[in-house]
């Protein structure tokens, strides 16, 4: 659902064009004039850069996704999704001018000049008015949310989670065969990789990749076995992981317990 290079620049737009704007956080009156489509996006944006995610979501089509989450639930969004989304927010949001027609409008914003885009360059937010309100979005992809509901976000942090452990299990084959290149073809445990400096401790660290880690060396460290399990089953992942040194994977969804195998021999 949601990749792991997704929060580049141009990814954070994407998701920002299926946000849907719905009421403010802190209540409008009904006597206040309707938020303009500018309006919206600068207070969706404002929300997300000041990290108040549920707020900013609840001014999206993902409303849906975000009612009824617990705090730790979207404590685990945060680390594993918003935090980055709201990193491709600038400081300051420039709308260049909006279009209407009928139920749906545009809104342009500028987008300032990065390392990655040198140049200056202009995004079209899409909007449509819904109940009088103007939200962000299409109703296709508002459908899929409602479908969704609660579990939009989280399968998407669950999917991110895996996709994320399981490519990193892919390395570490490429890691312990430079590692044991240099130690006579024995392998490296993770604190050994570390001071190596083939990889570092926060690449592994549970509360950003959603899963509890380990490797395990053969007496004569001519092989090894890692394996991972969710932190939180069915929240932070499902599968559970299990690979030796040859790079064979093995996942599967067992409740979240550890995957069994044949400890490596000596």
């Amino acid at each position: 659902m949601f990749q792991s290079g997704l929060f580049t620049r141009q990814g954070f737009l994407s998701i920002a064009l299926l946000a849907t704007f719905g009421a403010c956080a802190h209540g409008v009156s009904a006597q206040t004039a309707p938020r303009t489509p500018s309006d919206v996006v600068r207070e969706f944006y404002k929300a997300m850069r000041e990290h108040r995610f549920k707020d900013a979501w609840s001014m999206t089509i993902y409303k849906p996704a975000v009612d009824g989450l617990t705090a730790d639930e979207m404590e685990d969004l945060r680390s594993t999704i918003f935090d980055a989304q709201a990193a491709q927010v600038p400081e300051q949001v420039e709308i260049t001018g909006e279009q209407i027609e009928g139920n749906t409008a545009k809104v342009f914003v500028k987008l300032p000049a990065t390392e990655s885009t040198p140049q200056v360059t202009s995004e079209p937010v899409v909007l449509i008015n819904s109940g009088g309100v103007w939200i962000v979005g299409d109703e296709a992809n508002q459908a899929i949310v409602k479908k969704a509901g609660r579990r939009y976000f989280l399968d998407a942090a669950i999917d991110l989670n895996q996709n994320a452990m399981e490519e990193f299990l892919k390395n570490l084959v490429g890691l312990e065969a430079v590692y044991a290149l240099a130690h006579d073809g024995a392998f490296g445990n993770q604190k050994a990789l570390v001071g190596a400096g083939l990889m570092s401790d926060d690449v592994v660290d549970p509360k950003s990749t959603g899963y509890s880690f380990h490797l395990t060396m053969a007496k004569d460290s001519k092989s090894f076995v890692a394996g991972a399990e969710p932190v939180r089953y069915a929240h932070t992942g499902k599968l559970s992981f299990w690979m030796d040194q040859t790079g064979k994977i093995n996942k599967l969804d067992n409740g979240g317990k550890p995957l069994t195998a044949a400890a490596p021999k000596n």
